[in-house]
Formats: structure tokens, C-alpha cells, sequence
């Protein structure tokens, strides 16, 4: 049997085990080798998504109040960000995300959004500068928009 690819055929089994009509154990998923050493079930899958979203968008919206101090904000914001942008990981796959973004359409929106979170940290953590952390988170802002942007318009 030939292995699916793709997010609609994974999203299927995944809709398929949490809402009945699937014919499979839920925990057959964990001893299954094409899933590779860190499968999880669909229900672990959702449990994790929805942790790691609702972890990304605490910190997002914590960074919101000490805005005014700009490093603290930049490190909770970038934290909340890849949190919330890694969720989608737990649902598709860590490899399959890695390669959906390295597609030939979306691969410089997200070299420019990884660049954006490198510097934003950097501006933060190394260089203390408050106006270059601002920049930086601004411009991690514009790329997650492009980002998001180029992975609507574009069929997985």
C-alpha cells in the first residue's frame, strides 16, 4: 500500500480517527515505521497543536503588556510566534511543514521571516538596543504576514 502525501490526506485520517468512520486504532499509529520514531496518535496530534497555539498566543498576547519595555516584549512576541507558527507540526508532520515551507513559492517568505526572528533576538539579547528591536519585530510582523499570505494563496 502506497504511502499518502499531503496535508488533505492526513487532515482525512486525522478527521476520520476523532470522529469515527476510521477502522484503525488510534494507538496503531505509534508503532507505525512509515510514521518515523515520534508519531503520535490524531488525539495526541490535536492535544499538541492545540497547546503549543494556545502557548504561542498566551505569550503574544503577554508581550502585548510590557510593550513598553521592548526587549521583554520582542522575546515574548518571537517566542509566541514560532510557538504559534510550530503548532502546525503537531498536525502535519515536523517534516512535512519543514518542506511546505521550503516550497519554491514560500521559500523566500520564510527565509525572510526566520531572518527577521534571528535578528529580533539578536537586537534583543546581544545588542540591547531598543529602537533595533522594534525594527526588527516590525519587520518579523511584515514577513509572518507574507508568510501566512503566501501559504493561503498557494494548494498544498
Amino acid at each position: 500500500m502506497s504511502k499518502k502525501a499531503g496535508l488533505v490526506p492526513r487532515m482525512w485520517n486525522l478527521n476520520q480517527s476523532l470522529f469515527g468512520g476510521g477502522d484503525s486504532d488510534p494507538q496503531d499509529n505509534l508503532l507505525d515505521e512509515s510514521e518515523g520514531p515520534c508519531s503520535l496518535s490524531p488525539l495526541q496530534r490535536m492535544y499538541g497543536f492545540a497547546a503549543c497555539l494556545l502557548a504561542g498566543l498566551i505569550c503574544t498576547f503577554l508581550s502585548l503588556i510590557v510593550f513598553a519595555i521592548p526587549i521583554k516584549f520582542a522575546l515574548l512576541f518571537t517566542f509566541g510566534n514560532m510557538m504559534a507558527v510550530g503548532s502546525t507540526a503537531f498536525l502535519i508532520g515536523a517534516g512535512q511543514q519543514a518542506r511546505m515551507m521550503l516550497d519554491p513559492v514560500r521559500v523566500y517568505a520564510t527565509a525572510v521571516y526566520v531572518g527577521c526572528v534571528v535578528l529580533a533576538l539578536i537586537c534583543a539579547l546581544l545588542i540591547h538596543n531598543k529602537v533595533l528591536t522594534i525594527l526588527a519585530i516590525i519587520c518579523e510582523i511584515c514577513a509572518l504576514i507574507w508568510l501566512y499570505f503566501m501559504s493561503c494563496n498557494q494548494p498544498f
